[in-house]
């Protein structure tokens, strides 16, 4: 599935809700390339982003050739 990509809104899927790029902002992520250094996991953790955000994000990333941070494994 290809998403429309729009500027105006950091590269972000145009259907991924207010709450989830409320989040996005909030947490000081403002366009999708900024989302290669933070896991999924976390996310999650930020308020008002849910698992839809997150599917919508990894595929507007995966089109770009581009994923998550990957999750460092414990010491």
């Amino acid at each position: 599935m290809t998403h429309k990509i729009d500027p105006k809104r950091g590269g972000f899927p145009p259907n991924l809700s207010q709450p989830a790029l409320r989040a996005l902002e909030n947490a000081g992520y403002h366009n999708l390339n900024q989302l290669t250094a933070i896991t999924e996991k976390d996310l999650l953790a930020l308020h008002g982003m849910g698992a839809k955000g997150i599917r919508l994000l990894r595929e507007a990333l995966a089109e770009r050739g581009l994923s998550f941070a990957q999750p460092q494994p414990k010491k």
